[in-house]
């Protein structure tokens, strides 16, 4: 078998930005250049087959590649569209970097399937636990290749145990390795017991390989651990399903099932989620990448194998959810990337936006192949596309085909006594900022400009947050960490020309209380010659892992009448008011966080603005917190190091000096992998203490664990170095 000759254009980042950051672009895992490839060297997608693509739903699939930073991985989510056997792929690839996990989410969410690659000699790491845990939560299919054979420290046995562990998954490894380390070159399809090999010429960048029917005569070493595996994996799948549970049975053998049999069964338990394909290859040499392929197309779901409860709402009709915003001057400003669920989406089309509440139009259709797109009059529902146009759209807002038919929509929800907001299909979970910095412009004339890129920049990444700094009057930007920001800052100077710079990085603290406490706020005074008055009572008491959303009533004999009573505007002003004032904290400005707010009285008088009544509630809710002693807490991260042995005592004192916390130190071959807790306050450069530490041969990768309660000396510290005054 031969595949026409990879060039390597497009190696270097399949770039997802026109104009992206240069420091940003990190070499693409071969994987990813040969999809682009296979789109390069099949017929144009103006062609009827690939015409027919759009429309047939069985020959669409929406993938996307997760991994750890290691593996071979992008730092943005980047999407392309190419064929493979007659299928019509979307691929996104999402990043391994853990400030951009946001990124991870947003694409998750519109994905069918998911290819999770790991570092053969490494197996599950820790951004790898991450990006599978969010791919749980979105209930995805997933394959798993193994990355790097050709490694001498790479073991499939490894791999496997690992997936079990730490994942908690079964995997069904589907190929054996052929040779081990620098002899890897190729792989025996358990399947078929078939052998594939690649050739080792440079010129042929893995795109030629010969396959060969394995023979117990002429291939003595592999074909009984070929054999014996073969085995085990049918044993596996029969008792995962039962439809080859049955033939086994009335076979009464393992050892002879028939490839479509085997196909069939680990299709639907891979679709099932009771267990998880394993594939391997060797990326750069792009050694064993089309056998992965291949297994997206046999046995990840198309899209009418994912059907959502909120799609069925709307369909036949238009149902779509923009999950990627990105700023392109050379396309009119603006591109939304859409996965359409159901209906069909036409150039210049009219939409309307469920969650801003209005009116949005088409300009162009697009399909993106990497950097380039491609222009098409219509789409239908299971294909990621491209629009401009839109103007107000936002990542995660859900598009149907008109305002009437999201009206009709939520009739039949209240009707049913059901959620409104079940119209929408579900967004993105928005992760805490764990930074924050201030930033300013050059100059007074190039402040609208900072302005305006900071509010497109919102659009495009909900992960990062602005605000104005009521005392300093300084913007202030949060977001996920050094890089994210970092990033941020070059695109406002690169992309939107405002060369903005950026205050030092603040840890992002919350505030909390630890006290259950009540009080009595009574207002009353003239304002515009019309008397406001307001009394109400409200009493705060300890939750942990609380997010207020809204009041609750504290009923007791002494208040059922009272609390029955409230009017509905006063309800929403008193949530409003309270929701402004937990923003805020008494310590230094943070979040409220992990208490509960009720409502135990309310007295508002004839005439008293809705405004009064939010402020009351909300200089209620500051007079609560002065009382209450509130605490700061701090966000602690949970780190992964991986360090030879000769540096591991090094390492591990500087740990105990930032206020470390040992969980493991596990062993990786001839490495050691330090599992710790640590204060984020105390990892300020820390990669370049750790290059310093082990000579720049040690690694390490962090995601935000939980905040917890600092005590009173760290707590005065911290305060310290925000305001630079110590506290009385």
């Amino acid at each position: 078998m031969v595949l026409s000759r990879a060039n390597k254009v497009g190696l270097i980042g399949l770039k997802f930005h026109s104009k992206f950051v240069e420091k940003t672009r990190v070499a693409v895992c071969p994987v990813r250049c040969l999809l682009l490839q296979s789109w390069q060297s099949t017929s144009h997608p103006a062609n009827s087959a690939q015409a027919n693509d759009l429309k047939n739903l069985d020959k669409i699939r929406n993938i996307g590649i997760m991994a750890h930073i290691d593996a071979g991985i992008t730092i943005t989510s980047a999407a392309i569209t190419f064929s493979w056997h007659e299928h019509r792929v979307n691929l996104v690839d999402t990043p391994g970097h853990v400030d951009f996990t946001m990124e991870v989410e947003r694409s998750l969410r519109v994905l069918d399937g998911a290819v999770a690659i790991f570092d053969a000699s490494a197996g599950v790491e820790a951004q790898s636990l991450t990006v599978w845990r969010q791919a749980d939560h979105y209930q995805v299919p997933r394959l798993c290749y193994l990355n790097k054979m050709d490694k001498p420290a790479a073991s499939l046995h490894m791999c496997r145990e690992s997936i079990k562990e730490k994942l908690h998954a079964t995997p069904l490894v589907l190929q054996y390795p052929v040779g081990q380390g620098k002899e890897f070159t190729g792989l025996v399809d358990l399947v078929h017991m078939c052998k594939m090999i690649w050739s080792q010429q440079s010129r042929d960048y893995g795109s030629k390989y010969e396959v060969h029917t394995l023979n117990k005569d002429g291939d003595d070493s592999l074909w009984d651990p070929s054999f014996l595996a073969r085995c085990e994996l049918t044993d596996q799948l029969a008792d995962l399903d039962n439809k080859l549970a049955e033939y086994v049975l009335e076979k009464e053998s393992i050892e002879n099932v028939p490839p479509p049999i085997l196909e069939e069964a680990i299709r639907r338990v891979t679709i099932n989620q009771t267990a998880v394909p394993v594939l391997m290859g060797s990326s750069y040499k792009n050694t064993g990448v089309q056998p992965l392929m291949n297994a997206v197309i046999s046995y990840l779901p198309s899209p009418q194998e994912r059907q959502l409860e909120t799609v069925a709402l709307y369909a036949p009709h238009l149902c779509a959810m923009a999950f990627k915003i990105v700023h392109d001057k050379q396309f009119g400003g603006i591109l939304t990337f859409v996965r359409i669920y159901s209906g069909h989406l036409e150039k210049g089309q009219r939409l309307y936006n469920i969650n801003a509440e209005q009116p949005e139009k088409v300009g162009r259709v697009m399909i993106a192949y990497a950097d380039t797109f491609k222009e098409i009059p219509t789409v239908k529902a299971g294909n990621i596309v491209v629009l401009t146009g839109l103007k107000i759209t936002s990542t995660g807002d859900t598009l149907v085909g008109s305002y009437s038919l999201a009206n009709n929509v939520k009739r039949k929800l209240l009707d049913d006594k059901r959620d409104p907001q079940t119209a929408m299909l579900l967004g993105v979970k928005v992760p805490e900022p764990v930074f924050f910095c201030s930033v300013e412009a050059p100059s007074t004339s190039q402040q609208k400009a900072l302005d305006a890129a900071l509010i497109q920049l919102q659009r495009e990444d909900p992960s990062l947050k602005v605000k104005v700094d009521q005392d300093t009057g300084q913007t202030v930007l949060s977001g996920m960490g050094e890089l994210h920001l970092d990033i941020i800052r070059d695109r406002i100077q690169k992309e939107f020309k405002v060369e903005a710079e950026l205050g030092p990085l603040q840890v992002a603290y919350r505030e909390t209380s630890r006290m259950s406490c009540t009080h009595t706020l009574d207002v009353n005074k003239m304002i515009s010659e019309m008397r406001q008055q307001v009394k109400l009572t409200l009493s705060i008491e300890p939750e942990c892992n609380y997010r207020f959303s809204s009041l609750e009533l504290a009923f007791s004999k002494d208040n059922l009448e009272n609390l029955h009573a409230i009017r509905h505007h006063h309800m929403s002003a008193l949530n409003r008011g309270v929701s402004s004032a937990l923003t805020s904290g008494p310590i230094l400005g943070f979040p409220v966080v992990d208490i509960k707010v009720a409502l135990n009285w309310l007295e508002v008088g004839r005439g008293t603005s809705e405004t009064i009544v939010a402020a009351a509630a909300a200089q209620c809710i500051h007079q609560l917190l002065q009382k209450a002693h509130c605490q700061l807490l701090e966000p602690i991260m949970e780190m992964e190091i991986v360090t030879d042995e000769e540096y591991t005592s090094r390492v591990l004192g500087d740990l105990s000096r930032r206020r470390g916390s040992v969980l493991q130190v596990a062993h990786r071959q001839d490495l050691r992998v330090i599992t710790v807790e640590c204060p984020l306050a105390e990892l300020m450069g820390y990669s370049t203490a750790l290059r310093t530490l082990t000579s720049g041969t040690a690694t390490f990768t962090m995601e935000l664990s939980d905040y917890r309660l600092m005590n009173l000396s760290d707590q005065a510290a911290a305060i310290e170095a925000i305001t630079g005054f110590a506290p009385q």
